[in-house]
């Protein structure tokens, strides 16, 4: 049985057919692709590196811990993620320093559903490495409120304490950006559009520039960022907010996205990030 086991693996890994088996492609933002080596080192070229990733995609969680692994041999890392919120950093800083075991943190703050397949070896990276790990996201809670009363409700209701839990206020906010007028069009119908919606979105992107960019002035070292793609294609979000805070900011972003056939880049998903990185669609998920 071992015998027919290893004939079938030699016979499929041999094949010519086998050859054009991948489960994803890099690609610049012109459509060109590119290898995993060359896009690896062109990382290293920014202050910040901004990865967008599909939340139960494998192939993204798989090359953020890569990414950072690369990064960290090519020097000093500073690390954060959308997956934690501004409230919980003291908790963090906790596990980080071996001061709490996982299960202790894990009592301690609500962690995304994903977080033992997808995000735990991130942090245990970080930590194994003495990494900072910034818990960069705004507290759900005050999002909420910009939800349901808008941006100035932040400036109205949170007292100086909680003011130090988000983006410096008031935020500047465009609604003429791409990203957040498709948000308005998801309604469908523009008398029932939610005008907060967008701006629930906005106050997240600029807390997570803002923490972001605090750490990066603090340390002035590479800092490598994980959130969901949205926040940061097209360069806007994250992106936008981080400019808005220094315009000569070298700033790297990557898009996970998923194509039916990965052999080229649609034309529609180019120039969304410096690097896209295209998965199957058949490619299994992670929840």
């Amino acid at each position: 049985m071992k015998y027919v086991l290893a004939v079938i693996i030699i016979f499929f890994f041999s094949s010519s057919w086998s050859q054009d088996v991948r489960p994803f492609e890099i690609y610049n933002s012109k459509g060109k692709k590119v290898k995993t080596a060359s896009f690896l080192k062109k990382t290293t070229q920014g202050d910040i590196v901004l990865f967008g990733e599909l939340h139960n995609n494998p192939i993204a969680h798989w090359f953020e811990l890569i990414l950072a692994e690369y990064l960290y041999k090519n020097g000093s890392l500073n690390m954060g993620a959308e997956m934690f919120e501004s409230d919980q950093q003291i908790v963090l800083n906790r596990f980080l320093l071996d001061e709490i075991t996982a299960k202790e943190m894990d009592s301690l703050i609500k962690l995304w559903s994903n977080y033992d397949t997808d995000y735990r070896p991130l942090v245990e990276f970080a930590k194994d490495n003495k990494i900072p790990f910034i818990a960069t996201n705004i507290p759900r809670k005050y999002a909420s409120l910009v939800y349901r009363e808008g941006l100035e409700a932040l400036e109205s209701d949170l007292t100086p304490e909680e003011k130090q839990l988000v983006a410096l206020l008031p935020i500047q906010y465009d609604p003429e950006l791409p990203g957040y007028k498709a948000m308005l069009n998801m309604f469908g119908d523009a008398a029932h559009a939610n005008p907060n919606f967008p701006k629930a979105q906005a106050i997240k992107d600029a807390t997570m520039a803002h923490f972001i960019y605090t750490q990066w002035i603090k340390d002035k070292v590479p800092f490598l960022h994980f959130n969901g793609e949205y926040h940061s294609k097209n360069y806007e979000g994250i992106y936008w907010y981080l400019k808005q805070l220094n315009s000569n900011l070298k700033i790297v972003t990557i898009s996970t996205i998923e194509q039916e056939s990965i052999k080229q880049l649609k034309k529609e998903n180019r120039s969304r990030a410096d690097w896209i990185i295209v998965v199957d669609q058949r490619m299994t998920k992670t929840y």
